[in-house]
This record gives structure tokens, sequence and C-alpha cells, in this order.
């Protein structure tokens, strides 16, 4: 249906490319290698990023969750840069890491770091206090009480932080190199709209929407796969989510 109308009544706009034309496209970068290069960068930033926002989420997000007092002393400072837009600081990036990887990985960690945080918050205050003094009457160590006691408590709600994280990592990416950053899918897709090439472009927003598929869909089975490693009943990492 869409493949006829583009052609009928679509015919007549520059803006408008039938999806057997954007698969032909697609195809073709995919043969000229552009479209892995693009492809590879724009994921690579999203998981270094992530990953960025990942470590310092869940360390401090632990934090606040287990200390009061920490929370207290942090809550206006978390709730002043929450909601500050990721986009905005797109141009404070460019000022302090110039074009690239750096700027990029920086929007990207700002813009994942706070819902990780949140989550892992929410998550650390509903461990049990029982296990948290079970741990303290073994002397654990903080690292074996974190590792063996409490991260297997909180892994449902982590998972759905890392799942909301992978969502916003991949966004972000693209909108930073659509806006500022000559490099990545976001940036072939502004080239393929710049010159007047609908076929490209809309080849692109396939390719992206595709490659954020396989990534929720992979998520989910390492959802699966980390909770049955530590021990976690699948229906409860599937309640969480």
């Amino acid at each position: 249906m869409i493949e006829a109308w583009a052609r009928t009544v679509g015919s007549s706009s520059d803006a408008v490319a039938p999806p057997s034309a954007a698969l032909v496209a697609l195809f073709k970068a995919g043969m000229d290698g552009s479209l892995w290069q693009a492809t590879g960068f724009t994921l690579g930033s999203a998981a270094l990023g992530l990953l960025i926002a990942s470590l310092l989420g869940i360390v401090c997000g632990t934090l606040l969750g287990l200390s009061p007092r920490i929370a207290r002393w942090s809550f206006l400072s978390v709730e002043v840069l929450r909601p500050v837009p990721s986009v905005a600081l797109i141009p404070l990036s460019m000022l302090v890491f110039g074009f690239g990887l750096r700027m990029e990985l920086a929007v990207i960690a700002f813009a994942c770091f706070w819902p990780i945080l949140v989550l892992t918050q929410a998550a650390a205050k509903q461990v049990e206090p029982q296990l948290l003094e079970v741990a303290q009457s073994l002397e654990l160590s903080a690292f074996q009480r974190f590792w063996s006691i409490i991260l297997p408590a909180m892994l449902p709600r982590l998972f759905v932080a890392l799942r909301l994280g992978v969502a916003i990592a991949l966004v972000v990416a693209v909108t930073v190199e659509i806006a500022a950053n000559p490099h990545g899918m976001g940036y072939a897709l502004v080239i393929a709209q710049q010159s007047l090439d609908p076929a490209l472009m809309m080849a692109w927003l396939l390719w992206i929407g595709l490659i954020g598929f396989v990534i929720n869909a992979l998520a989910v089975k390492l959802q699966a796969w980390a909770a049955l490693r530590m021990g976690v009943q699948p229906d409860a990492a599937k309640g969480a989510a």
C-alpha cells in the first residue's frame, strides 16, 4: 500500500520515495561501506556513553538509596540538573571537547545518567533491611556486600534502567550527530536530506528503526540471561520491566 501510494500520489514530491527505492539505497550503502562505518560510530558512541552513565548512575544511585543523609544533601543538585535537556548541553560540550567522539559521549552520558540514577536509587531503597543486617553480621566488605546481596536484590529494576538507557543513548547519539557532530548515522541522514535523496534518507530512517528494535530485543535476552546467572527469578525480572 505504501509502495503504491509513493509511486502514484507521492510521485510528484521530491521528499517521498517508495519503500523499494529505500531498500535499494540501503543495499548500496551497505555495499560501499558507508552504512557500516556510520552505524559503527553511532553504536560505539551510544555504548560508551551508556557505559559511563551506568557506572556512575549505579554507584551514585546505590549510595543515595542506602543513605538517606546523602540523599538529602544531594536532593537539590539532582532536582536542578535532572530536568536539563541533554541537547541543551551540545553547545557547551562543543566548546569543551570540540567536534568528535568526546563531545558526543558527554551528551549521551549526561542524558542516560539521570534515569539510571533515579531508578537505581529507588531499587536500593527497596532492598530488605534484613539482607543488609545479614551482610553486616557476616562482616562482608563493601564490595562483597554490594555484589552478593545488594546487586541481586536490585537487579530486576536495574535492567529496567538499563533498557531505558539503551533507548535514550541511541536517540541522543543520532540527535547529536544530526545537530552538531559530522559522523555517524545522524549525520548520514542529514547529508541524504541535503543531497535531495529521499530514497537514501528513508533508507537511513528504516535502518535506525531496525537497529533500535534489534538492540531492545538483545537487551531483553541479556536481562533473562543475567537474571538466571544471578539467581533472580525470571518472572520477577519481567514483572519489574
